[in-house]
C-alpha cells in the first residue's frame, strides 16, 4: 500500500508527524479542533477510546499530552486506518489497543472514562463535491447526521459512571438533529469550542446547490465578506438520562 508522511499542528507546542496510507482519511481542521478542545477540558487522565480514529491524530495528541491513563484504545471501520495508527503509535512509543469495526462493535465488553467521537459526517452531497473524501467514503446519510446520532445513542452503554462523551458537530450536516439527540440522551451537553472555516474554493462552483441544501436545513453556513463560512463545534456530554 502506498503511504506518505504528513505533519499536523495540534497545539502551540505540539506537531505530530504521521504516516498516511491511501484509503485512510487525511486529518482536517476538525480533528485538530477536537484534539485541542478535549486536551483543554480533561483534567484527570482516564481510560480513553478514540472512536473513528483514522490515522490516530486525536488519540495520539491526548496520549502525548498525558490525558490518557494506561494504553490508548482506538477503533475505525477501515482496516487500513488501524494498520497506520499502529505505525504512528509505534513512532511515539504509545501503547495502543486498536481494533477494526463499526462504531462500538469492537468494544462490547469495555467501558471508558472518556470517549472521543471523530466519526463526524457531512451531508451526502457535500461529501460528493468536497475535497475531503477523495480517498475514503462518507456514509452519514442525506443530511450527514446518521453516524454521530448513532454513536450518541449507544455511547452511555460504554461509559463508566461520571464518564464523558466528546463529539463534534459540523455545520455541513444537520446540526439541529444531532444536538437534539444529544440532549435526549444526556442531561448535560456543553459546547467546548467553535471554529469557522471557509468553504473550499473548489466547492464554490456549486453555490446554487449549497444554498439549496441550506434552505432545506440539511446544512448551515454564514455569508461574510463575500465568503461562505461553515463551522466545527466540539461538545462534551455527560450524565446519561
Amino acid at each position: 500500500m502506498q503511504s506518505k508522511n504528513h505533519s499536523v499542528k495540534i497545539l502551540k507546542n505540539m506537531t505530530l508527524d504521521i504516516t498516511l496510507g491511501s484509503g485512510v482519511f487525511e486529518p482536517t481542521g476538525t480533528s485538530t479542533e477536537i484534539a485541542k478542545a478535549v486536551c483543554n477540558h480533561i483534567i484527570s487522565p482516564g481510560k480513553t477510546l478514540d472512536l473513528g480514529c483514522g490515522s490516530g491524530v486525536v488519540g495520539l495528541a491526548l496520549a502525548k499530552s498525558k490525558k490518557i491513563k494506561g494504553k490508548l484504545y482506538a477503533s475505525d471501520l477501515s482496516k487500513d486506518a488501524v494498520k497506520f495508527l499502529k505505525i504512528n503509535a509505534d513512532r511515539y512509543d504509545i501503547d495502543v489497543d486498536v481494533r477494526s469495526g463499526s462504531i462500538f462493535d469492537p468494544w462490547k465488553d469495555e467501558k471508558f472514562d472518556y470517549i472521543i467521537d471523530d466519526i463526524s459526517g457531512v451531508a451526502k452531497r457535500i461529501a460528493d463535491i468536497s475535497p475531503w473524501f477523495k480517498e475514503t467514503a462518507c456514509d452519514a446519510g442525506e443530511d450527514g447526521s446518521s453516524l454521530v446520532v448513532d454513536a450518541i445513542k449507544k455511547s452511555p452503554n460504554y461509559l463508566y459512571p461520571n464518564g464523558k462523551f466528546f463529539f463534534p458537530i459540523l455545520s455541513l450536516s444537520n446540526s439541529d438533529i444531532i444536538l437534539t439527540k444529544a440532549n435526549e440522551v444526556y442531561k448535560n451537553v456543553e459546547k467546548l469550542s467553535s471554529h469557522k472555516w471557509r468553504i473550499p474554493e473548489d466547492m464554490m462552483s456549486h453555490q446554487k446547490e449549497l444554498f439549496k441544501l441550506k434552505k432545506e436545513k440539511k446544512i448551515y453556513f454564514e455569508e461574510k465578506y463575500g465568503w461562505l463560512l461553515w463551522s466545527t463545534d466540539v461538545y462534551v456530554a455527560y450524565n446519561p438520562r
